[in-house]
């Protein structure tokens, strides 16, 4: 792996996709899993990814710009606790945006929030050791995507599942080659996105 493609996998697939990619699973690869009408599933994903994507994003290039942070690689915990715990709360606005405005389906709104407790968790954990948050994101996504396939018994996640298992792999690696983080810090984000997400799913949507 050369550091160009180490750079643009940890571009691509950063943690603030995370969300965007959970919802298209649960509108469309699922659509059995939320009661959201077909006539707006796209408006709903349009403002997940809005909201969640891009409005955090140029935050932090906002941030950037007006040299609050030093770079958006974030190489220190000190780097980190700004931008993480404006998204943290940001994604928190968003959430109770959902409940209280867009109520639609319980699934919706608890998708959201378990990522937000995953997301205030991290910053949490930042301001003692540097996990990775591409990681905790990419698992977490694992994690959901596990359970969702359990719950509905959905063949059409086998092949997405592998995808992001590989993707996860390659990000990890990515981070590595970087000297973006140790081998245990990688872990440690795994499993913080994975346990967390796995969990609430699992207890949300099976037992």
């Amino acid at each position: 792996m050369n550091r160009k493609l180490a750079l643009l996998l940890s571009i691509i697939f950063q943690p603030l996709l995370v969300p965007s990619l959970v919802f298209v699973i649960l509108l469309y690869l699922i659509p059995e899993a939320t009661i959201v009408p077909e006539e707006i599933k796209f408006s709903m994903l349009l403002l997940v990814i809005v909201s969640t994507l891009l409005i955090p994003l140029l935050s932090v290039l906002g941030m950037r710009y007006m040299r609050t942070i030093p770079s958006l690689q974030m190489g220190t915990k000190q780097e980190r606790f700004l931008p993480f715990s404006m998204v943290s709360l940001f994604y928190g606005v968003v959430t109770y945006y959902f409940y209280a405005r867009i109520h639609i389906d319980e699934l919706v709104v608890f998708t959201l929030l378990t990522i937000t407790v995953s997301i205030v968790l991290l910053t949490f954990i930042t301001f003692f050791w540097k996990i990775s948050a591409h990681i905790t994101g990419l698992s977490g996504l694992i994690a959901i995507t596990v359970v969702l396939s359990l719950k509905f018994q959905a063949e059409v996640l086998l092949y997405p599942l592998i995808g992001i298992i590989l993707i996860c792999g390659l990000v990890g690696s990515s981070r590595l080659y970087l000297n973006a983080h140790r081998p245990l810090e990688v872990l440690g984000g795994f499993c913080l996105g994975f346990i967390t997400c796995f969990v609430s799913f699992y207890y949300f949507l099976l037992l």
